[in-house]
């Protein structure tokens, strides 16, 4: 069996809609089961619903109705009977959604969210499974948190892989063309969980693990993993091969195109993932499997905007040493300073952090009690994988350097 996962930009129209049928046509589709995230910004929308129900509830409704005016513009596209069922349907996904925010008595903004937002992703494959129908595709819908099943850390989940397993196992036919829904979950209460912005590939993952498949891929509106974000570098490179660990490697450094917790489940049973372009499905795009580092073997940007450099060093020139660092680490852990860097001397301290929860102002002063500190907001992290002489030059120019740090095959540099 495939695994063919479907991101929020290749379900985002009714036309995008269309050339998914199309990817299908020319790929095959029997023993196939699509993961599919929820159309173009809807979790941006639905999000904004969770934040109103917390800030504003005179704004809910009219969230709502922009998310319904949205879907309903993409049904009219797809369906020319006004009176398909798929209308009522998809109200009546809406209307789940009012009633949850109707008898909600929890405070728990994690809880709500998780509730509210996966309705995105119910939504896309109750249109797209309906909209095969109607062509002539038939399919099981398959509602995913009947199968991956997590423990209660609401947008922050672990699967519990054994009931996973035993779910999947007994539930799902691999002879069907199947439909399901990425980045959802449930707990042992059979509430809706999430796995993480852009948990999507994630969960293509975990069902391809546990159904042994064949591949996985991913389908996207690049060519494949190239070796450089094309946002923020004029010239890039398509990779065509990559090894899980160098794929591990690039992700831990913050590659954006492959979700970090996506390979390991796919290199345990040695499944190969492909990324590929839904506009162009008979380009190779790029494998990630087993082998040996990456082809072709050219250098590997990535970037990481708006960190926080802080260097620490000690009040009275004492070592910085493990008892100190411990202490440090305990700090960014309880104010959720995602640590990208660390490099540190005898007296002195180095760490580019993520400030992605906006705590660092409640964070300096407990740092300046102990330590000299000097920080630098707004600075980028660049890593360069098989970095050559010209690879690092062409990112010094223009930029202070304020922190260096070179292994044999990876050099870090934090600029501003």
């Amino acid at each position: 069996m495939r695994v063919f996962k479907f991101g929020g930009a290749s379900v985002k129209d009714a036309n995008a809609v269309k050339n998914l049928v199309s990817v299908l046509k020319e790929t095959g589709h029997e023993n196939t089961l699509l993961v599919v995230s929820a159309m173009g910004k809807t979790t941006n929308a639905m999000e904004a619903i969770v934040n109103a129900y917390f800030e504003d509830k005179a704004l809910i409704k009219n969230n709502i109705q922009e998310s319904i005016d949205y879907h309903n513009a993409i049904l009219i596209e797809l369906f020319e009977n006004a009176k398909h069922p798929i209308f009522e349907k998809v109200k009546g996904l809406f209307d789940e959604v009012l009633g949850f925010i109707a008898w909600n008595k929890s405070p728990k903004y994690n809880f709500v969210y998780d509730q509210i937002v996966g309705y995105g992703e119910l939504i896309s494959t109750t249109i797209i499974s309906a909209y095969l129908e109607e062509i002539g595709i038939q399919n099981n819908w398959l509602d995913v948190r009947d199968f991956i099943k997590t423990d209660n850390s609401y947008r922050d989940v672990s699967v519990n892989w054994e009931k996973t397993q035993q779910k999947v196992t007994a539930g799902i036919d691999q002879t069907k063309l199947n439909i399901t829904q990425g980045f959802l979950g449930s707990d042992d209460n059979n509430f809706t969980t999430t796995l993480g912005r852009e948990g999507s590939d994630y969960s293509a993952a975990i069902l391809a693990y546990c159904l042994n498949a064949n591949s996985v891929t991913i389908w996207k509106d690049v060519p494949g993993v190239l070796n450089a974000d094309p946002r923020y570098f004029d010239e890039t490179q398509l990779l065509n091969k990559i090894s899980y660990r160098e794929a591990i490697e690039l992700a831990f450094y913050g590659a954006s195109v492959i979700h970090p917790k996506t390979l390991q489940p796919l290199q345990q049973k040695e499944i190969p993932l492909h990324v590929k372009s839904f506009m162009n499905p008979k380009n190779p795009g790029t494998t990630v499997g087993k082998g040996i580092g990456i082809e072709p073997k050219v250098p590997c940007f990535i970037v990481k905007k708006d960190q926080v450099l802080m260097k620490l060093s000690s009040l009275d020139f004492s070592f910085i040493v493990e008892d100190s660092i411990s202490e440090l680490f305990k700090l960014f852990h309880e104010y959720k300073m995602k640590v990208d860097l660390i490099q540190n001397s005898a007296i002195s301290f180095s760490v580019c952090v993520d400030n992605r929860f906006g705590r660092l102002n409640e964070l300096l002063p407990l740092l300046k009690g102990r330590f000299k500190v000097v920080y630098y907001e707004s600075v980028s992290l660049f890593t360069i994988r098989h970095f050559t002489d010209e690879a690092i030059d062409s990112l010094q120019n223009g930029h202070q350097v304020l922190l260096e740090q070179r292994g044999t095959e990876t050099v870090q540099l934090v600029v501003k």
